[in-house]
Formats: structure tokens, C-alpha cells, sequence
């Protein structure tokens, strides 16, 4: 995916990104201080918000098959098996029962299936959110933030289900974090923004280790303590 041209004022901040590149089928991690427009652009890329001008060349990607997940998820008033389906019917998929239990099962969600959504723990709407983006099978899919308040067995469990996808059916991924270490673990490639715009774009290595760009390098040195998790 190829996105051009990307201008949008957000009272003072102007978003402009002249050409930015996303390989498909790779992890990509963003990374910024906080207000720098990383959530912003996101929502640009998902048409959530209208753009002055942009130019989106989806490639290999069906505009229809993008999703995204939040640190604090909508979750529609009712059951947890519906706001799982809703994707589905959206889309006038049948939903595939087996798959459904798989994910329940999986995330630890399968005994409270028929409660209440809106119900659920902070964690457990993060679970709920993540199964609701995958079960379509979609084929970008943004995450903001949506790990940073979770357990560490919560977060290995998200890693890995993100690392089997991409070992059998790989999809284009959005990791937007702060943590520096999970964005090493994660990610192919890694885009720094700032002040609205994508600064610096590289490998894992070249951007999180051998940077030579003085505010990528004091990002890193603000957030160096993430590299200390287990």
C-alpha cells in the first residue's frame, strides 16, 4: 500500500505525509511521541477521518478488508458472541462456528460467549476486539495501543497469535506503540513520526539501533527503559 499526498489539519497540528510506503504482508511498527499524529494517521488510512487530499494506493490490499483496534474498544451493547459475528454479518460471511470457539477457547473467553460485552474486564475487551478484527480474515490490520495495558501473559498471547498468522497466512500489520521492546520483538519494518509526518522509515536495526536522526535518537533514549521487558 502506497499512501501520497496525505494532508490534514488537526487544530494545531498538520498532518503531511508526501509518500509513504507499506509493504504488505510485513509487521510495521509506528512509533512517536505522544499528539505527534501517529492514532490520527490511522484514522486517515481507515477514512474515519476526511483528509484535504490524499491518494491511497491500496496494491495488493482490499480497501474494504482494513480494521482496527484501539486501547479502549467500542463494544456494542450486547452479547460477546454477537460483537464477534458483527463483522461477519456486515459482510454477509457465515460464520464459521468452529473458528469462533477456536478464538474463544484460545483467548480464554469461551465460558462467557453469551454475557454481556460492555460487562467484560479492560483486558478482556482487548481479547474480544482482536477476535472481532481477525474473524474476517482482513488484510491490514491496525493495533494502537490496544497492548499496553495488558498482563504479560496477555501480551505473549497477542504476539503470538499475530506471529502464527504471519507464519501461515501473512497479513499487512499497524503496531502502533510506545513499547520498544514489543516493536523489536514484532516488527519488519519500523516508521517514526513526527510532528505530523513520517520522519524516518527503516529496519528494526536501523531505526531502533544504529539511528543516526537526533530526534528519532531522542525518542529512543526517552522510552530505552521498554527494552528493559521481559
Amino acid at each position: 500500500m502506497k499512501i501520497i499526498n496525505l494532508q490534514k489539519q488537526l487544530g494545531n497540528l498538520s498532518i503531511k505525509i508526501n509518500d509513504w510506503k507499506i509493504q504488505d504482508g510485513k509487521v510495521h511498527g509506528i512509533i512517536g511521541a505522544n499528539g505527534c499524529g501517529k492514532t490520527s494517521i490511522s484514522k486517515l488510512i481507515l477514512g474515519l477521518l476526511e483528509p484535504e487530499n490524499i491518494i491511497i494506493d491500496f496494491e495488493t490490499i482490499d480497501s474494504s478488508q482494513i480494521t482496527m483496534t484501539s486501547q479502549r474498544p467500542y463494544l456494542m451493547h450486547t452479547s460477546v458472541y454477537e460483537n464477534i459475528i458483527y463483522p461477519l454479518k456486515i459482510r454477509r460471511i457465515t460464520p464459521n462456528q468452529e473458528e469462533i470457539d477456536f478464538y474463544l477457547t484460545k483467548f480464554n473467553l469461551f465460558h462467557k460467549k453469551n454475557e454481556y460485552a460492555p460487562r467484560l474486564s479492560s483486558g478482556e475487551r482487548q481479547k474480544l476486539s482482536l477476535i472481532r478484527s481477525l474473524i474476517f480474515h482482513p488484510q491490514l490490520i491496525i493495533i494502537d495501543e490496544s497492548l499496553s495495558n495488558l498482563d504479560m501473559e496477555s501480551v505473549r498471547l497477542f504476539e503470538n497469535t499475530i506471529n502464527d498468522i504471519q507464519k501461515n497466512s501473512p497479513v499487512t500489520w499497524i503496531i502502533i506503540s510506545h513499547q520498544l521492546a514489543q516493536i523489536q520483538r514484532m516488527c519488519d519494518r519500523v516508521h517514526f513520526v513526527d510532528n505530523g509526518s513520517i520522519l524516518e522509515s527503516g529496519t528494526v536495526e536501523d531505526m531502533l539501533f544504529k539511528c543516526d536522526n537526533e530526534r528519532l535518537k531522542k525518542y529512543i533514549d526517552a522510552n530505552i527503559l521498554s527494552f528493559k521487558e521481559k
